[in-house]
């Protein structure tokens, strides 16, 4: 039975029975408390609130309506419905639509706030235990049906707290690239094969920090020590299977060269064989043929690096560590139905976005300071984002 079957009074009362709702108002200030100093204020500053509320009590009412629709996913007549009953809005499903475009910025600025306040909590490599490892990764979404537009979703996860600590929704002809990100001196920088050119390579080293990036034969030309081209399957070749080997190299921009290392390891042959395979069958797709030297690639994971230590096994197996980032869009696609992308206007469809990611950054909070909750209640803090204490 659906929602609109049931009706909206016998939906509530049920509700009301159970006592659901008589105890969203303890477990609402939870989420409040989370939320970055004068996020209220920056609901007008940033264009959420426009001269008056227009159906809505207040901003705190503003939010949780939003949060009905995008945390819950309920349909945005249901959430209407919902907010009707909670005595929070009295708005159309029309109406919360217009409304949603308008708070894209708004969610934006409260996820970044969110991200770039939670606290280390994660051991990160002894050779890097004093620096900030961020691994960088882009992904699209799309609305449903054949006419639906494909947004990119760039992100990066800060491996201590693995936690989003930057994030941006463009159109889908934006590319991945590093330079889309903010990057602080001391970052290390790991990202896929999509991000290893050399203008994101420029834009790290420029920012004085590093980075470790898979690559391929031909995203990122590289040198040798004379200026000549460097020839990486015959380095390759060296290598015996389960060895990890390294070697030096100088990428050119036209700025200026930058030094880096060529760090590789040759894989089993199943693991070589599944490898070629899903090449091949990428190539049927798409009706191209694949180069031997392609396929001779694939029988290594080979990374660059502008890190000169430590050995080479040990920038293979900290590479490994990038497969957090797909965990983490796994997430945001399966329990936020991040790819499932309901809004057909550009504005509304990029604030739902900005909304799915607030919501995350929400849930990831909650986790990290699950470990102080207790028996006596929830832990609160200020409004000027002191650490926290119980109430």
């Amino acid at each position: 039975m659906t929602f609109e079957d049931e009706g909206v009074d016998a939906v509530f009362e049920r509700h009301l029975v159970s006592g659901e709702i008589s105890t969203i108002a303890s477990d609402w200030s939870v989420v409040t408390d989370m939320l970055p100093a004068h996020w209220q204020a920056k609901a007008s500053e940033l264009g959420a609130i426009q001269r008056r509320m227009r159906g809505f009590r207040d901003v705190e009412c503003l939010l949780r309506v939003m949060l009905i629709h995008l945390a819950d996913g309920c349909s945005l007549r249901e959430t209407a419905a919902r907010a009707s009953a909670g005595d929070m809005a009295q708005v159309s499903d029309v109406a919360l639509l217009k409304r949603l475009r308008t708070c894209g910025p708004w969610f934006q600025w409260m996820a970044q706030e969110l991200a770039a306040s939670m606290s280390l909590n994660v051991a990160a490599e002894e050779f890097l235990a004093d620096r900030c490892v961020r691994l960088i990764d882009g992904s699209s979404v799309c609305e449903p049906g054949a006419t639906g537009s494909t947004w990119r979703l760039h992100y990066a996860l800060n491996l201590r707290t693995l936690s989003c600590d930057e994030v941006h929704v463009t159109q889908a002809k934006v590319g991945e690239s590093l330079t889309h990100f903010v990057i602080n001196a001391g970052d290390v920088v790991m990202a896929d094969r999509g991000f290893a050119n050399r203008r994101g390579l420029r834009h790290v080293i420029e920012h004085k920090a590093d980075a470790v990036l898979r690559m391929n034969l031909t995203n990122l030309p590289l040198c040798d020590a004379q200026g000549q081209a460097f020839d990486v399957l015959s380095k390759l070749r060296t290598l015996r299977v389960g060895q990890a080997g390294d070697w030096p190299a100088w990428a050119d921009d036209g700025k200026g060269r930058m030094a880096v290392r060529v760090c590789a390891y040759k894989k089993t042959v199943a693991q070589t064989q599944t490898a070629q395979a899903e090449i091949e069958q990428e190539a049927r797709k798409k009706d191209r043929q694949v180069k031997p030297q392609t396929m001779e690639a694939a029988g290594y994971v080979i990374v660059l690096t502008t890190l000169m230590e430590p050995s080479a096994q040990a920038i293979m197996e900290f590479y490994r560590k990038r497969w957090q980032v797909e965990l983490a869009f796994k997430r945001l696609k399966s329990l936020l139905q991040l790819g499932h992308l309901k809004k057909y206007d550009e504005d509304s469809a990029k604030a739902w976005l900005q909304g799915k990611l607030l919501v995350a950054c929400l849930i990831e909070t909650l986790i990290l300071t699950a470990e102080r909750f207790s028996p006596w209640g929830y832990p609160t803090r200020s409004r000027a984002n002191a650490p926290f204490s119980l109430a």
